[in-house]
């Protein structure tokens, strides 16, 4: 048996999923590590922490590979964007991650929008101004901590980090490279002014190279650890967006990937870079002609497990005595209420928000509370409105590269019958459900056997993917949301220009705790 090794460096944990070459797991390991919020906006992770759990999870999947009687041919990466690291002359860090969900640098990111230069840059690199990006935190760490900025040589991140402390090499995929908002997306090279903006300079950056590239020559000591053939090449791979997109085969034009895990995302591949005028839409690359256009939310699964939590602590413990799991026994809560939760409408930003309104200011709010509504009314609005905003990705979506013509639906939530309804009656359209866990390690596969000369074309997934589920509107909630979806639109709308008003007291009048989650 032939193998392939994919990793997915994730923002809690790095799933490593040992593949046969024919796409079917073999083996799996999910290594957890924490994020770091000691204070509000942070959102942090010790690279340390995360390279033990790679070194860990590769050492797990190969004691499955039975390598007497087979080959393992590669290993492919997948990494979440926008991390950032900075490292010193002896690529020692300075700093742990940065992650995407880091709202720190929220003040400067607002000043390039204000100011245009966010636009002129959005338009060249295809990245949203937001203070997720690397870009942001760079001009955020320059004014707010100029010492540390100063002692770094290099900044790179979590990916790069990997690679160096494996190989001793510095590079950066195309990919990952893009969704720093400091790469020129038609110039396919670091952007000059988005240097400039940033405050350093192109020689502080890694070496630039294509998703398929691969590198071998792994330091004795890791391998030794791992039980792996230091020469087993590896494969830059891409970033976790548009491998996703891969890993549940929509990579054909108009086919829409719909993501919902801890956060969630709406892409469609293209075969070219496209830019919406409006800004609300990334496009970042995958390989050799397909670019991967979509939005990205904050608010997915992590609402969910905020409405258990918080407002279901009892039914929480309840299931657990029971040995039932605590979501199952939500959505079924949430299943005897009626679509459109007779009127109650949840803005799920817990956690600021991305597309597509871009505003790291933005806040939850329900709307609509009656004395008739209870805790079921509020979990499945909570449900309903992950779901909305996902729609309002996708009508954005659509005014740069046309109406769908199919959607593939992956992550966590796809577990749940009533959610992947909500998502077919809501977009009114078919919902596939592909048979293909951790299709983000998939996706990073798929790219390392096309890179080894193992498949020829990357549409080759579509044999790796088992059999899919399909989930049909249901057109008697049809007027609900219609009806519900314009007015969740304009209230988004109209409490944008309170929300950095009562962000900015919060920041002030923080809660007397810290979080490490």
């Amino acid at each position: 048996m032939d193998y392939m090794i994919g990793v997915d460096i994730g923002t809690t944990s790095v799933k490593t999923v040992l593949y046969d070459t024919d796409g079917k797991m073999q083996g799996y390991s999910n290594n957890l590590y924490p994020l770091y919020q000691d204070v509000p906006d942070m959102a942090e992770e010790d690279p340390e922490e995360i390279f033990s759990a790679i070194i860990d999870g590769l050492t797990t999947v190969m004691r499955k590979a039975d390598l007497k009687n087979g080959t393992l041919h590669g290993v492919s990466f997948s990494a979440a964007m926008h991390s950032l690291i900075l490292l010193d002359e002896n690529h020692q860090p300075l700093t742990r991650a940065i992650t995407w969900a880091d709202n720190r640098a929220v003040q400067y990111a607002d000043e390039l929008k204000e100011n245009g230069v966010g636009k002129q840059l959005y338009e060249k690199t295809g990245t949203p101004i937001h203070p997720m990006t690397p870009l942001s935190k760079l001009i955020w760490l320059r004014n707010e901590q100029p010492d540390l900025f100063k002692q770094a040589r290099w900044f790179v991140g979590i990916k790069e980090y990997v690679i160096y402390k494996l190989f001793g090499v510095l590079q950066e995929d195309y990919s990952i490279a893009n969704a720093t908002g400091l790469f020129n997306i038609f110039k396919m090279d670091w952007d000059d002014q988005a240097l400039q903006v940033a405050g350093i300079t192109r020689d502080q950056l890694p070496k630039l190279v294509d998703t398929t590239d691969q590198i071998s020559g792994m330091k004795a000591d890791y391998a030794g650890v791992i039980g792996m053939d230091p020469n087993t090449p590896f494969v830059m791979g891409a970033s976790d967006g548009p491998l996703a997109n891969l890993g549940v085969d929509a990579i054909d034009p108009g086919v829409v990937a719909v993501t919902i895990g801890t956060s969630g995302a709406v892409r469609v591949v293209t075969d070219k870079p496209k830019i919406d005028p409006k800004g609300r839409v990334f496009c970042y690359y995958l390989s050799e002609g397909r670019w991967v256009v979509g939005g990205p939310v904050n608010n997915g699964g992590i609402v969910f497990r905020w409405v258990r939590d918080q407002l279901f602590a009892p039914e929480k413990i309840t299931a657990e005595q029971m040995k039932v799991d605590s979501y199952d026994l939500l959505t079924e809560i949430a299943s005897k209420i009626p679509a459109g939760s007779d009127g109650l409408i949840f803005h799920p930003f817990l956690g600021g928000e991305r597309a597509p309104i871009w505003d790291a200011n933005a806040r939850g709010s329900f709307f609509g509370l009656t004395r008739t509504h209870s805790r079921a009314h509020m979990v499945r609005a909570a449900l309903e409105g992950i779901v909305y905003n996902l729609y309002t990705v996708m009508l954005a979506l659509e005014e740069v590269v046309g109406k769908p013509s199919s959607i593939q639906a992956t992550g966590g939530f796809a577990r749940s019958a009533l959610w992947r309804q909500m998502l077919a009656d809501i977009f009114e359209q078919d919902v596939t459900i592909p048979e293909s866990p951790e299709g983000t390690a998939l996706g990073a596969a798929t790219l390392g056997m096309y890179s080894l000369g193992l498949i020829d074309d990357l549409a080759q997934v579509k044999n790796f993917i088992g059999v899919a589920n399909v989930h049909h509107p249901n057109p008697d909630t049809f007027e609900a949301y219609r009806t519900l979806v314009p007015i969740y639109i304009r209230l988004s709308r109209q409490l944008q220009s309170e929300y950095k008003n009562i962000a900015e007291f919060q920041r002030k009048h923080p809660q007397q705790t810290t979080q490490k989650k």
